[in-house]
């Protein structure tokens, strides 16, 4: 039984190394240099560029893993709605709860 205990605190401590390494190292790296502007820049558009490609593989990709919009009704809907609000107000978090509250609405109306 003290086997187990001890395994379960090495798991832990193992996911608590591998959950800080991704944000310590850069922190440990970038603490004493200077960050060039490109860099800066180009990390500006990231999260961008991840919430893109979670929405386009959601509408666009099928269960087979083919590219299909069939089926995709009200997801390709709040898309298209949601564009336009993030265009108008360039807010990623109303963006995002706006096609939270679409997809939400449109599942029950459609």
């Amino acid at each position: 039984m003290k086997w187990d205990a001890m395994q379960h605190f090495l798991l832990i401590l193992l996911c608590f190394g591998v959950a800080l390494a991704p944000r310590f190292i850069p922190l440990a790296f970038f603490r004493k240099r200077k960050i060039p502007k490109w860099f800066t820049e180009w990390m500006e558009f990231v999260p961008i560029c991840l919430f893109t490609s979670l929405v386009v593989k959601d509408i666009f990709i099928n269960q087979s893993y083919a590219f299909s919009i069939s089926g995709q009704g009200p997801e390709l809907i709040a898309a298209v709605l949601v564009i336009g609000i993030a265009y108008w107000t360039r807010s990623m978090l109303v963006s995002v709860m706006a096609g939270l509250a679409a997809v939400f609405l449109l599942t029950f109306v459609l």
